[in-house]
């Protein structure tokens, strides 16, 4: 038995609301759903499948280029593996250099709340007297291998 969900009930089974359906159908990641007389959108289990995909993908911060190519990937599986791969290792290094960004970040915040706790007048917070010295981002342009001067 096929099932068909109005687009309220198949973003809330999706986890989404009814705009982003919308908006996906619109740029291309959702081909045009079904339509009734009235224009009515409606949406079967492999449309359900395909948004918890996308939010899945959007949940392992993909882009939504980068989930466009994952779909066009999955409807070719035979040849799409390596290229798949590639797409999911690319993502896993950027994930892993903005780790060490985050860490370094929270080293620095660390750094700049025992300095307030032991100053006596001023806050260093405010001041950012521990900051790199005219960097647009210190945190981003900190090279991985570059010891710290504050640890």
């Amino acid at each position: 038995m096929n099932h068909s969900y109005a687009i309220g009930g198949a973003a809330r089974l999706a986890g989404m609301t009814t705009d982003t359906l919308r908006y996906y159908e619109r740029i291309g990641l959702m081909c045009r759903v079904l339509r009734d007389g009235g224009g009515r959108r409606y949406y079967t289990e492999p449309d359900l499948e395909r948004l918890r995909f996308i939010a899945r993908a959007q949940a392992m911060d993909f882009s939504l280029a980068e989930i466009r190519q994952l779909l066009e990937l999955r409807d070719h599986p035979d040849t799409a593996r390596a290229e798949a791969r590639r797409l999911a290792h690319g993502k896993l290094d950027a994930v892993t250099q903005r780790m060490r960004t985050l860490r370094h970040l929270r080293d620095e915040l660390r750094l700049l709340l025992n300095l307030c706790a032991g100053a006596n007048e001023g806050c260093p917070i405010l001041d950012m007297k521990v900051a790199a010295p005219s960097r647009a981002s210190p945190v981003r342009s900190r090279k991985p291998g570059r010891a710290r001067q504050h640890a």
